[in-house]
């Protein structure tokens, strides 16, 4: 009889979070086919579509607001088409709710592909090594971005034609059977070389000034809020690469909408110059450097958090 007191005295005490993980376990919700075992590629997966769920839905508005602002030379010459002015006209003629127009199709874009490149990033990170010098870093960002702007292309062209306002699509579905009777496989995928010359670019350079800044900062602050630190790295990076990006979006944009107009980006770059000479490659910049910067510095957060909890990340 003592020597069972003894063992139970001695055997646990165990805190709320291991109770609750031993409840779990006992009920199967961890197993051997849960998350624990899942291997290191999916978790990436899954926790960077997670990460793109939380920041797509949040952050919509910009990218619709963005877009109309590269549209509204062409639509409305002579108009002022500041974010405030669209945001405005936006919420006037379509309500509040016209502002997360386009949600859905940017959540086929995003969720899956920002899970493709956060496994992407992972496998790369393990073949290359976690300390990597900046050249490495931007080939990590820009291969990764490759791989999911590919694969995730003709969400995409659904997604501009959306917020544009100006195709009536009734439904997702109908909208590609539409673009594809119409346009064919290139309708889908148009805009993919100036989509590219964007993402990769912004992706590569991000991830590059990312991963240094936090590497000069691990080393030279101290701070008992690590998140915090990794936000502020996050939306320095954002701002430096969509400055350097931004006209490959105004041209993907011109190129997604009217690709019968503009089949090569030389038309396109074209067509920009003359109707509103430099300044029109760089319509939208600050919506658009608000959503890519706070999108990116979200998702990486939220992703390095869930990435943490699962035990892939010290």
């Amino acid at each position: 009889m003592d020597a069972k007191i003894s063992d139970k005295s001695t055997t646990v005490i165990e805190t709320p979070r291991s109770q609750l993980f031993n409840r779990l376990k006992e009920q199967s919700f961890i197993s051997s086919s849960g998350m624990e075992q899942l291997s290191p590629v999916v978790k990436s997966f899954l926790a960077g579509s997670v990460s793109g769920i939380c920041s797509t839905v949040l952050f919509q508005p910009l990218d619709l607001i963005k877009t109309r602002i590269q549209l509204a030379v062409n639509i409305c010459p002579g108009q002022s088409s500041g974010m405030i002015t669209m945001l405005q006209n936006v919420v006037q003629k379509e309500k509040v709710r016209g502002l997360w127009k386009g949600t859905a199709p940017s959540l086929l874009r995003c969720v899956p592909g920002i899970g493709v490149y956060f496994s992407s990033i992972h496998i790369l990170q393990s073949k290359f090594g976690s300390h990597t010098n900046p050249v490495v870093s931007m080939v990590i960002g820009g291969t990764a971005r490759s791989v999911a702007s590919l694969t995730t292309l003709p969400f995409t062209v659904l997604k501009t034609r959306y917020e544009s306002g100006q195709f009536k699509y009734k439904s997702m579905g109908r909208g590609f059977i539409i673009i594809f009777k119409t346009e064919g496989i290139r309708g889908l995928y148009s805009g993919l070389s100036p989509t590219l010359l964007r993402d990769v670019p912004f992706s590569g350079l991000y991830y590059m000034f990312y991963s240094q800044l936090k590497e000069i900062t691990r080393n030279t602050v101290e701070t008992h809020y690590p998140q915090a630190l990794h936000f502020t790295c996050g939306v320095a990076a954002g701002i430096m690469a969509s400055l350097i990006t931004q006209p490959a979006d105004v041209i993907k944009t011109h190129m997604q909408l009217y690709p019968t107009k503009f089949g090569r980006i030389k038309k396109a770059i074209q067509y920009i110059y003359q109707k509103d000479s430099l300044a029109g490659f760089w319509r939208g910049i600050v919506p658009r450097a608000l959503r890519r910067t706070l999108m990116a510095t979200m998702a990486w957060t939220i992703y390095e958090e869930i990435i943490k909890s699962c035990g892939l990340k010290n």
